[in-house]
C-alpha cells in the first residue's frame, strides 16, 4: 500500500494549468484517503473554468494510476468561491475602497512593463481618476526609482499611508527595504508581503489600482487572483517573437484564473530618428497586432522607443508628466483613455 507522502510526491509532478507551480504547492490538494485497493483524492478549486477542472482531474488520475498499478483511483473536484469573497458574496478586507483593480503584466522581463505601468498611472490620474499604484514586483521593485521617491511611508498607528506623487498613491516594498539588498524569499513570504501591501496600507477612495506585476507567472499572480477580484489585466510586450510568445502565455494564464484581458500594449514599437525623422522598426513591427487578432485580444496601443521615456524613468519624472504633449506621452494617454472607458463600461 502506498504511503500518503509517496502520493504527495507523485502529485508534485503535476503543474496547475498555465502556471509553473505544482498543484501541491498551490494548496489545492485537500485530502488523500487510501483504503484497501482504493485511492481517493479531493481537489479544491477556485477557478470556475470547467476546462481547468477537467485537465487537473485527468492528469491526477493518470499520474496516480501509472505510479500505483492495481489501485482504483477516484478524483473529486470541489469548486469553491474565490477567496476574494465570503459567504453571501461579501468582499474580504483586501482593497475594499478600490473600485477597479488592474494588473499590468508581461510574460518576460525587459519589455518595459514598469515604464508602461508608471506612465499609465500618471495618465489615468491626469484623466481625473483617483489612482493607486502597487509595486507587486517583490523581487525587483522599481517604482521608487521610476517615480523619484526616496522617502518611507508614514505609519499612522494603524496602517501605512501611501506616498503620493504626480497625483498617484504609491506603495512598494522598495520603500521599506534597503535598495541595495536583494529580496530572497520563497513563495509563502512573497504571498504574505503582497497581502500586507494590500491590507496594511490605507488605500482610501481609489478609482483604479494598477498592480505592477513581476514578469512571468508565479506566486504574485496567484496571490492576486486568489485575494482580490481583478477587473482586468494589461499585457505588455515588444514586437519580436520571443517576447510575444511569452506575452501570449501571460494572456492565457490570466484567462485560466478568470481575469479579463483588457488588451496588449506593444512597447518599443518603433523608433523615430530625432535627426532625420525616419522611422525604424528595430524590434520588427505588427506582430502584436497579428497575435491579438489570433487570440481574440485588443491591441491597446503602440508605444514608440524613445530616449525621453528612458530618461524620464531614470530621473523619476515619467514622460506623461515631463512632456504631456510629446508624441510618446500622447500614446500613453490614449492607452489610458481606452482602459478607463473599458473599466467604466464593464
Amino acid at each position: 500500500m502506498p504511503e500518503r507522502q509517496e502520493l504527495i510526491e507523485q502529485l508534485k509532478q503535476i503543474n496547475y494549468p498555465g502556471f509553473t507551480r505544482d498543484i501541491v504547492s498551490f494548496g489545492i490538494v485537500s485530502d488523500i484517503v487510501i483504503a484497501e485497493n482504493n485511492i481517493e483524492i479531493l481537489i479544491n478549486l477556485k477557478s470556475q473554468d470547467p476546462k481547468i477542472a477537467d485537465q487537473i482531474k485527468a492528469e491526477v488520475s493518470d499520474t496516480i494510476r501509472e505510479n500505483n498499478p492495481g489501485y482504483t483511483v477516484n478524483v473529486h473536484i470541489n469548486i469553491q468561491q474565490p477567496q476574494a469573497q465570503q459567504a453571501g458574496g461579501q468582499q474580504m478586507s483586501f482593497l475594499q475602497n478600490v473600485k477597479y483593480k488592474v494588473a499590468v503584466a508581461s510574460g518576460k522581463g525587459g519589455v518595459g512593463k514598469s515604464t508602461v505601468a508608471v506612465n499609465l498611472a500618471v495618465a489615468l490620474a491626469k484623466a481625473g481618476m483617483n489612482v493607486g499604484l502597487l509595486d507587486a514586483d517583490i523581487y525587483g521593485p522599481s517604482i521608487p526609482l521610476m517615480l523619484g521617491v526616496n522617502e518611507q511611508p508614514y505609519f499612522d498607528g494603524q496602517k501605512l499611508l501611501p506616498i503620493e506623487k504626480y497625483g498617484v498613491k504609491l506603495m512598494s516594498l522598495g520603500f521599506l527595504v534597503d535598495s541595495n539588498d536583494p529580496v530572497i524569499w520563497r513563495g509563502a513570504l512573497v504571498t504574505r508581503a503582497l497581502q500586507q501591501l494590500m491590507n496594511d496600507v490605507k488605500w482610501d477612495d481609489i478609482d483604479v489600482m494598477l498592480f505592477d506585476m513581476p514578469p512571468g507567472t508565479g506566486d504574485a499572480q496567484l496571490t492576486l487572483s486568489q485575494s482580490v477580484a481583478l477587473d482586468g489585466a494589461v499585457i505588455v510586450s515588444t514586437p519580436q517573437d520571443v517576447a510575444l510568445a511569452d506575452a501570449v502565455k501571460g494572456v492565457q494564464m490570466f484567462r485560466k484564473v478568470n481575469v479579463p484581458i483588457l488588451g496588449i500594449v506593444e512597447n518599443m514599437s518603433y523608433f523615430i530618428c530625432p535627426h532625420c525623422g525616419g522611422r525604424s522598426e528595430i524590434f520588427d513591427h505588427g506582430g502584436v497586432k497579428r497575435e491579438c487578432e489570433r487570440i481574440g485580444a485588443e491591441l491597446l496601443g503602440e508605444i514608440p522607443l524613445d530616449a525621453e521615456i528612458r530618461i524620464g524613468g531614470d530621473k523619476g519624472v515619467p514622460v506623461v508628466e515631463a512632456d504631456p504633449n510629446k508624441a510618446q506621452a500622447i500614446a500613453f494617454k490614449e492607452v489610458a483613455a481606452t482602459i478607463k472607458e473599458k473599466l467604466l463600461n464593464s
